[in-house]
């Protein structure tokens, strides 16, 4: 989903015209998220594997530290994938503002993407941090253990919110609903 945000702002970054400092530097990341999406899903894809083969492991000590070691993995790709996707955001935010008018409407598509990978990230931090308390530890403990985690969860609600906020202001001229 961050890549087809990425293409998307890309798009409609090359459709865009005008001598905007901001416009070709927006280009360049957009270019580049795109790049870097495919390989955070790729490591995303792995921590996972892990993490499922983890609980196929038969129960005790070593099915624990694997599940253990194998969810703070998983959380952590999750975690780089989902702070790559809010920093996109600023950038939708100037092409919803100083885009190509024309192309509104894929701006809040790149939205509803950009919305879909940073929820992935949030639902697949907070579920790996969860999977902690499967060895014993109660919610306080795993956020006391990996704070920066616990914080990312935050940090991706947050811009959830930014996203709605962003959507709803230019959602009128993307799809108008009145005459």
């Amino acid at each position: 989903m961050l890549a087809i945000a990425a293409s998307l702002t890309s798009m409609v970054a090359g459709y865009t015209e005008g001598g905007h400092a901001e416009l070709a530097g927006l280009h360049g990341r957009a270019r580049a998220m795109r790049e870097t999406a495919l390989q955070l899903a790729d490591e995303d894809a792995e921590a996972s594997k892990a993490f499922g083969a983890a609980f196929r492991l038969s129960p005790g000590p070593e099915r624990e530290d694997a599940i253990h070691r194998a969810s703070v993995d998983a959380a952590k790709a999750s975690a780089v994938l989902g702070e790559r996707a809010i920093e996109a955001i600023d950038d939708l935010g100037w092409l919803a503002a100083h885009g190509n008018p024309a192309l509104i409407a894929d701006v809040v598509v790149a939205f509803g993407a950009l919305r879909a990978a940073i929820a992935g990230a949030r639902t697949n931090v907070s579920f790996d941090l969860s999977s902690l308390t499967s060895a014993g530890a109660d919610l306080e403990q795993v956020r006391e253990k990996h704070p920066h985690l616990w914080e990312t969860v935050e940090r991706l609600s947050d811009a959830l919110d930014r996203i709605d906020e962003l959507t709803a202001s230019v959602d009128e001229k993307a799809a108008p609903t009145t005459a």
